[in-house]
C-alpha cells in the first residue's frame, strides 16, 4: 500500500519545471547547445546545479525536454495535421506558421530543432535529428491517411522547405520574405 501523504525527501522544489524548460529553450535557441553551460542555465532558472541535476539528470536530458517543448508549441503539428483539413491547406498553413515563428524573435531566429539537427553525431544533434525525423514521419502519415499521391516525396519537399526557411531566417531574412517563399511553395504543393 502506498502512502500518498508521504513527504518527499529534501526541500520542496522552488521552481516550475515547465517554466525552467522554457527558459532553457530560449537560451539554447539564442546561443546554441554548446555555448550554454549548466552554470548559465541554473543562473537563468534561479536554481543551484544540484537542483538542476536532481530535476533533469543532465544538460543533454534537459535539452531534449526543450526540444519536445519547442516541437509541441512553436509549430505544433497537431494544430495543422487535422484529418478534416485538405492536405495542401494544412501544409501551407504549417509552412506559413513556421516562417512567422522562425523570424519572430531577433535573437532566436530559425528552428531550434532543425538548426541543432545539423550537429549530426553529437548527443544533442542526434536528439534534434530524431525529433525532426519524427515530425517528418507525422507529415508523411498525415498525407498517406489523406490518400495523397507520393506522400514520401511531398513530406520530403515540406521538410526541405522548412530547412530552407530556418536557414534563411538565421541568415536574417525578414518575415515578409520568408512568407513569400511559402507562397511559392504553396503553388508547388498544388502540383504535387
Amino acid at each position: 500500500m502506498v502512502n500518498e501523504n508521504k513527504r518527499q525527501r529534501g526541500r520542496p522544489r522552488g521552481f516550475v519545471l515547465d517554466a525552467a524548460v522554457e527558459v532553457g529553450q530560449h537560451l539554447f535557441h539564442e546561443h546554441g547547445y554548446e555555448n550554454v553551460s549548466v552554470a548559465a542555465l541554473t543562473e537563468a532558472i534561479g536554481i543551484t546545479p544540484p537542483s538542476f541535476y536532481a530535476a533533469f539528470g543532465s544538460k543533454t536530458a534537459f535539452f531534449k525536454d526543450t526540444l519536445r517543448l519547442y516541437s509541441a508549441t512553436v509549430v505544433p503539428l497537431d494544430r495543422f495535421l487535422v484529418p478534416s483539413i485538405a492536405p495542401t491547406t494544412a501544409l501551407c498553413d504549417m509552412l506559413r506558421a513556421a516562417a512567422r515563428a522562425y523570424a519572430a524573435h531577433p535573437q532566436r531566429r530559425g528552428c531550434l530543432i532543425l538548426e541543432h539537427a545539423k550537429a549530426g553525431t553529437t548527443d544533442w544533434g542526434i536528439a534534434a535529428a530524431q525529433i525532426a525525423t519524427e515530425n517528418r514521419e507525422r507529415v508523411r502519415m498525415f498525407l498517406k491517411a489523406s490518400d495523397s499521391e507520393a506522400p514520401e516525396r511531398i513530406a520530403d519537399y515540406v521538410a526541405t522547405t522548412m530547412l530552407g526557411l530556418s536557414a534563411a531566417a538565421r541568415e536574417g531574412w525578414k518575415e515578409a520574405r520568408l512568407l513569400a517563399v511559402t507562397e511559392t511553395a504553396a503553388k508547388a504543393l498544388n502540383y504535387c
